[in-house]
């Protein structure tokens, strides 16, 4: 492939976090003639060694390994970046001097901070489900080095030797993930499989010919002479008398042979295969399985707050979005109260165990309340600035990036590269195009997007893989037509979010063709903030910088997609309000307050999440939600708080005390007042205060003892 070295040097030069030593000296054999020369920087102390080749990855390691003098990985670690089919197997390779002097900055920077580590524990104690003669093979090659259990789901011929635990039944439940399932399901058949000694004495007896070598009674021939009964006597294995007994146990490991798997979402628990009658899987799952014993330990992918979180108050449900859209079942609703502490609001529980590390629900969450840590927003923000920061400073334009996973999706990217090697039709990555690397494609969405747009790129497209549950193509997109929305409304033309997708080397064409799209309009000037923690605060840096670069004049309020949308404002009823403040107490964002020495309602726009908890709380049904982003006064007045409802105070009828409203007094008196409690005089108390209320109640001692009776 075409690489200039000086041309490179001097681009990398224009990056703080870049190194150009040594760059006017290319390797083009680097693992086979020039070995030597990766061995003499092996041997070099001091920063990162840094190899721009990923081919032969493992031989680099086996030569710094035999290199005398080399410092161990742990001391100075080896990092390898893909320039061939990233940049230099493409039509525009020389063009791609920008781009890949981008990918080796982007090589070199630190590497995250560390994150809380989720362990697993496994004994190799192995449950193996499946129809008979199934489950008995893939059990004898797994019972070598595993503890193995055969539950039959479906009867079939069981050898005469018991090499393994067997048990038939019909599988009721099975939850957990590796080293911590568990299996329950009820055994009804009147043979035990583990009290059956499998002497043949029973299929010897039956006159039906209802028992064979499956070793479980067909009750639709059994005419109850019970002589296998008498057969059985010793062992006592058959007993048509007993009830159906229910089991459970609990496995580190599942092999799921049936057709149906137990699992119905789209990435089932660690620990647990289902291969089905599908051959390949079952050979994939008996080499895998005999190595998932020990400890093992993955990142805690999230990070939660539940102080902003907008799911739940007071045992109302508002926003669910992470929810619904996590494909492993992973979190589920704690909305009741019942059990916590006072001031304790509920929201949700995720079981780091079963999370995957999608990042999905981080992408779709509103305020912020689950963030994405594997990278974190601050660590994943300096990888976006100093990509797109590197590439511009080097002379790129019209920057595209395009973020994909770090599995599947990477794949598919060196495989386009390689058919551009060999075919005249396929082009290759453009040179505008910057891959970005992700544990996995649905961890951003619209704040990083946003973010993208505003330090300079053209476009952001997500790569998706069949690694991708269908739920994640759903959220990403309604994420990607709000933001879209929000660019277009403030006069930016052009596509600058996309999906595009590749699930097999049929594919590869139609995504070359999506990767040629012409650039769409971006920014004048790169801004400079970084990615905080905060989502909302991100938010808010990368719209007010997208507002100052504006090519157009700028409307009062973008109207947004109601699916998705992290911003909006409250329609409020004012007739049917009573300014009970019921939707002050749910706000899980501070967005809407009350006024201490007022009746008012007021709201905050740039505060709300949409989350709809005000709404659903409202006794009276008079909140609307409407999705929009405001932009009135340069976008300082959706940061200013402003009066939705208010009204005269109603003074106590006793002392004068202000204490209500007239709409909630009228209110109070309409539902109260047909009340034995509150009859004749009794009626004036509904418009005294709660202190003059008391009193007047103590005054009138005859009608107390009423009352309390």
């Amino acid at each position: 492939m075409p690489l200039d070295a000086p041309a490179l040097s001097r681009a990398l030069q224009t990056s703080p976090s870049a190194r150009a030593d040594g760059l006017e000296t290319l390797h083009h054999t680097l693992c086979r003639r020039e070995a030597a020369a990766f061995q003499r920087a092996a041997r070099d102390e001091g920063e990162t060694l840094i190899v721009a080749c990923t081919q032969e990855q493992r031989l680099f390691a086996e030569l710094a390994d035999a290199t005398e003098g080399a410092p161990s990985p742990a001391e100075r670690p080896i990092r390898f970046v893909n320039l061939r089919e990233r940049g230099g197997w493409s039509k525009d390779a020389g063009q791609a001097t920008p781009k890949l002097a981008a990918l080796l900055a982007l090589a070199q920077l630190p590497d995250p901070a560390p994150v809380p580590q989720v362990s697993y524990r496994s004994a190799g104690r192995t449950l193996v489900i499946g129809p008979a003669e199934a489950a008995v093979a893939a059990a004898e090659v797994l019972a070598a080095t595993l503890d193995v259990t055969v539950l039959v789901s479906a009867p079939g011929a069981l050898p005469q030797h018991r090499a393994f635990a067997t048990h038939a039944g019909r599988l009721t439940r099975l939850s957990g993930w590796l080293g911590a399932f568990h299996a329950e399901w009820v055994q009804d058949n009147p043979i035990d499989l583990e009290l059956c000694t499998r002497c043949n004495a029973c299929i010897a007896a039956c006159p039906e010919g209802a028992i064979d070598f499956s070793y479980q009674v067909d009750l639709s021939r059994c005419t109850s002479h019970r002589d296998c009964v008498r057969a059985c006597e010793a062992a006592g294995a058959i007993d048509f008398q007993r009830d159906p007994l229910a089991m459970a146990e609990r496995f580190d490991l599942v092999l799921d042979l049936r057709a149906t798997p137990a699992f119905s979402q789209h990435q089932p628990p660690q620990g647990y295969w289902h291969a089905g009658t599908d051959e390949r899987r079952l050979a994939s799952a008996l080499r895998e399985l005999p190595a998932m014993v020990g400890t093992f330990d993955k990142p805690t992918f999230f990070r939660y707050q539940q102080r902003l979180c907008a799911h739940t108050r007071n045992e109302r449900t508002g926003c669910s979005a992470c929810i619904d859209v996590c494909s492993t079942s992973a979190i589920r609703s704690d909305a009741s109260l019942k059990g916590k502490a006072p001031g304790q609001t509920g929201g949700i529980i995720v079981e780091p165990h079963l999370c995957a590390g999608c990042g999905a629900c981080t992408t779709v969450c509103p305020s912020g309340a689950l963030s994405f840590q594997t990278p974190g927003p601050a660590d994943q923000g300096q990888r976006l600035r100093t990509l797109l920061g590197t590439y511009a400073s080097a002379g790129g334009r019209d920057a595209a990036l395009l973020l994909h996973s770090e599995g599947a999706g990477a794949r598919w990217l060196d495989e386009l590269g390689r058919a551009a090697r060999v075919d005249p039709q396929i082009h290759g990555l453009p040179a505008r195009v910057l891959p970005l690397p992700l544990w996995h494609s649905a961890s951003t969405g619209v704040d990083l997007w946003l973010s993208a747009i505003a330090h300079g790129a053209s476009q952001v497209w997500v790569l998706l893989t069949d690694e991708e549950a269908p739920e994640y193509r759903t959220a990403l997109q309604e994420q990607m037509d709000v933001a879209q929305a929000v660019l277009n409304g403030l006069g930016y033309t052009g596509t600058h979010l996309r999906l595009l997708q590749v699930r097999d080397a049929r594919d590869l064409a139609a995504l070359d063709s999506a990767l040629q799209a012409p650039p769409a309009q971006t920014v004048r000037e790169r801004a400079r903030f970084g990615l905080m923690a905060d989502k909302r605060t991100t938010l808010d840096a990368a719209l007010d910088h997208l507002l100052a670069q504006a090519p157009a004049a700028v409307p009062e309020a973008i109207a947004l997609p109601a699916a998705g949308s992290p911003w909006g404002t409250l329609a409020v009823d004012n007739q049917r309000c009573t300014l009970c403040l019921a939707c002050v107490g749910a706000c899980p964002s501070g967005a809407l307050k009350d006024n201490p020495d007022a009746p008012q309602l007021r709201f905050t726009e740039s505060a709300c999440v949409q989350c709809g908890l005000c709404a659903g709380t409202c006794p009276e049904q008079a909140i609307t939600l409407q999705p929009r982003l405001w932009l009135a006064d340069a976008g300082r007045a959706r940061r200013q708080p402003r009066v939705l409802n208010q009204a005269q105070p109603f003074a106590c009828v006793r002392c004068g005390k202000p204490f209500g409203t007239l709409q909630a007094i009228e209110a109070m008196i309409t539902r109260l007042g047909a009340h034995p409690a509150f009859q004749g005089a009794a009626a004036e108390r509904l418009k005294m205060c709660s202190d003059c209320r008391v009193i007047d109640l103590h005054s009138h001692p005859n009608e107390q003892r009423i009352t309390d009776r």
